[in-house]
């Protein structure tokens, strides 16, 4: 772990927020497999190039995001198949829009993979009596079937979603409701993401956070008003901080 701010961990925190995706699992490799399986179905089922999909599906993303940003609903596969569908000249077709969204999370969920040590980190933390919560973008649903498939449903207190606060982060009221939520007894409180605008810079700006960023493949470290009071790669990293500043290491 590289600490950058040595005086901001001179205490255990009052409560630890969590973002969930490419935080707690790496997030490329089942995107990518679930991407592919749909860009299969769809294919086969129209008898179209795969070049056909990429654009299409592309352009609907793109849309979607463009005329949704900053919500839970931006990220929504079911509006980004719709809306392909809907490109390539087949209308809305909803069935088909349901099952190819289905095909994409059975299949992202099926290929991701907790890293190693967070259930760990957890067990840790219930035991010091350290509150937790997970503040994440997307829709409530997807992100609830998530903690459940990994097992997390009973290690966490509390989860936020941009659905339920109406803003994705870095906006401050995903942040605010997991306070209001936990209710902890002090102010020094822990965020740790991946991404250096929405969790690290924004958890800092809106709440005052301690903020930890996770660095792996793809992730580079955040700068200036972005930068991370403490980098780490794997959680084993997070617990022995957790013991020291217990132990007055």
């Amino acid at each position: 772990m590289k600490i950058f701010k040595q005086g901001q961990f001179s205490r255990l925190p009052d409560a630890i927020l969590f973002d969930t995706d490419n935080t707690l699992y790496p997030y490329a490799p089942p995107h990518v497999a679930a991407h592919h399986a749909v860009r299969e179905k769809v294919t086969r089922t129209f008898s179209i190039e795969p070049e056909t999909f990429d654009r299409a599906f592309s352009e609907a993303r793109d849309q979607v995001k463009n005329r949704l940003k900053h919500t839970a609903a931006s990220h929504s596969r079911l509006l980004y198949m719709q809306r392909m569908l809907e490109i390539i000249g087949l209308g809305s077709q909803v069935l088909l829009a349901l099952d190819f969204e289905q095909t994409y999370w059975r299949t992202f969920l099926s290929n991701a993979v907790l890293f190693d040590g967070v259930k760990d980190l957890l067990d840790d933390l219930r035991l010091l009596g350290i509150p937790t919560a997970i503040v994440t973008d997307l829709t409530a649903q997807i992100q609830f079937r998530k903690v459940v498939y990994f097992g997390l449903d009973s290690y966490f207190d509390y989860i936020v979603t941009s659905e339920e606060a109406g803003f994705d982060k870095p906006h401050k009221a995903p942040f605010q409701i997991a306070l209001e939520k936990m209710r902890p007894k002090g102010d020094c409180i822990w965020m740790i993401g991946d991404n250096p605008v929405t969790d690290i810079g924004g958890a800092r700006e809106k709440i005052n956070a301690v903020t930890l960023q996770k660095i792996h493949e793809g992730i580079e470290l955040g700068k200036d008003p972005n930068s991370p009071d403490a980098a780490f790669q794997e959680f084993a990293e997070i617990r022995q901080l957790i013991f020291n500043l217990r132990d007055g290491a």
